[in-house]
């Protein structure tokens, strides 16, 4: 409880903007540009893959839900490009269409990273764990109503405008179950953990001594000598 005991209660927006966070944060270092979201939300009734191409995933274990995102073909383009191009690709290497297979790979990785790192600050800040299946990104010609059984029984909807660095747009899209956590005593989140620090620090580490010789292996060798062996 906090000094005035108030409890600290995170619901349905809380757990939509570290997501969208994640979505952010991601993105941005992919293509090196700004990734920004919509300071508003949008309560909705149903979840939706629609044109160009988007992706879904299921979450489950400490609380239950469905996410969706959904990329116009510029902003999918756009993404793909930058991220290709700041791993070394040359421009003419690039696919030239969303449709393209390398497009939906490149893209279903990033959405796999931004579900790594939304599952990570679920573990750390809400210490609970939720799993949930692999990101696949389907080209859509038409809007499509998704109906996935995701048990949820008092599902909340809500959707998030997202803009790239040339301010294309996409969506996602959360369902997840009424749910609040409520704080029941003061802790402090855990840091993400840093790769390189890791790294790092196991370099620095001294590599451990050998261990000295015993007084029995110089007897052996003693004797294993006397012996011309």
């Amino acid at each position: 409880m906090t000094p005035s005991n108030t409890p600290v209660v995170y619901g349905t927006e809380d757990v939509l903007i570290s997501l969208c966070n994640s979505v952010t944060r991601v993105l941005s270092i992919a293509t090196q540009g700004p990734v920004h979201y919509s300071g508003m939300v949008q309560r909705i009734t149903k979840t939706c893959l629609k044109p160009d191409i988007g992706c879904f995933v299921l979450f489950d274990g400490g609380f239950s839900g469905l996410v969706i995102i959904n990329f116009s073909a510029a902003a999918a383009m756009e993404i793909y490009e930058r991220y290709m191009l700041s791993m070394g690709m040359s421009e003419s290497d690039l696919a030239g269409s969303f449709t393209a297979d390398e497009v939906g790979n490149v893209m279903g990785e990033l959405m796999n990273q931004v579900v790594g790192d939304f599952t990570g600050k679920v573990r750390r800040e809400l210490q609970t764990h939720i799993t949930q299946n692999q990101p696949k990104m389907l080209v859509i010609n038409q809007q499509v109503v998704l109906s996935v059984d995701a048990n949820l029984d008092q599902p909340e909807a809500r959707r998030v405008s997202f803009y790239t660095a040339s301010n294309n747009i996409f969506y996602l899209e959360l369902a997840i179950d009424r749910t609040q956590f409520v704080k029941l005593c003061d802790f402090e989140p855990q840091d993400a953990p840093d790769p390189d620090a890791l790294m790092a620090e196991a370099a620095a580490a001294p590599a451990a001594a050998a261990p000295a010789p015993s007084a029995a292996d110089d007897d052996t060798q003693a004797l294993l000598k006397s012996l011309g062996m």
